[in-house]
């Protein structure tokens, strides 16, 4: 399995090719996203990310001073690995023309708290996650294999993780297989 990318002017192609079959998205025109949000502090654990039509509150629990109205930033960046995974390796699968859904994700990380609680710089927060990852699919094992291969290149929350030196394993479960209508 292969990944080729060629990009000009703005434009990019893209090619996955892997055991025989080709997945090409195309030319497609690239313009950078560019993101603003507007955070309000209502204390000093909480705080309150205007993000869209939306409202993103992260607080700390009672015991660390907060009021437990949302996640922490660091649980928060944590799920922020689950969604992503969710979305980039369903959109991967579906680009494999793939029966596949993701009915859970399990995650457990690691959290060297000496940086938050200042006792020392930490350079790697979150040294060790594990994601079980727990699938529907008809996929064959060298198929999924390939959403696996893929999956870090292409989900940007793990692209960060991955690039602060945080090691993530996956565990792949497929939980049940889906059968096509024509079974």
């Amino acid at each position: 399995m292969y990944l080729s990318r060629t990009s000009s002017g703005g434009q990019s192609e893209l090619k996955i090719n892997g055991s025989g079959s080709a997945m090409s998205i195309g030319k497609v025109q690239i313009k950078p996203a560019f993101y603003k949000f507007h955070g309000e502090s209502l204390t000093h654990a909480r705080t309150d990310v205007h993000v869209r039509d939306r409202v993103v509150t992260t607080d700390e629990p009672a015991e660390r001073g907060g009021t437990n109205v949302g996640a922490s930033p660091t649980e928060t960046m944590l799920s922020a690995l689950v969604g992503c995974t969710n979305n980039i390796a369903t959109k991967i699968a579906h680009h494999k023309k793939l029966e596949f859904e993701i009915e859970s994700i399990d995650l457990e990380a690691e959290f060297d708290r000496r940086g938050v609680l200042m006792v020392e710089d930490i350079d790697i927060p979150f040294p060790n996650i594990k994601l079980t990852i727990n699938v529907r699919t008809d996929a064959t094992a060298e198929q999924l294999a390939e959403v696996q291969a893929l999956l870090p290149q292409f989900c940007p929350v793990s692209k960060v993780f991955r690039a602060a030196g945080s090691k993530i394993v996956e565990e792949w479960n497929v939980v049940s297989p889906i059968f096509s209508a024509a079974s």
